[in-house]
């Protein structure tokens, strides 16, 4: 029967764990990938990383500007 009553040791020590454990699946995927897949994953990787901060930025400019057009048409009809 496990506890729920972890010392902070214990739950550092089994947070570390499971980030060796996914560092280690990490490095036997990439060993058993070939070449050109791994290129492709990083060309994949690397538009990801650089389109999403792109889309949030876009999404956040919009909801803002939305909000600055509809604080302005609403003063403009009470005013």
């Amino acid at each position: 029967m496990k506890t729920i009553n972890k010392s902070a040791k214990e739950t550092v020590k089994e947070v570390w764990q499971a980030f060796v454990g996914i560092g280690r699946h990490f490095v036997r995927t990439l060993d058993h990938m070939s070449w050109p897949a791994i290129i492709a994953m990083c060309i994949m990787v690397a538009l990801f990383l650089t389109i999403l901060p792109l889309v949030i930025t876009l999404f956040i400019g919009v909801l803002i500007a939305k909000l600055a057009i509809n604080v302005f048409a609403d003063k403009k009809q009470h005013g």
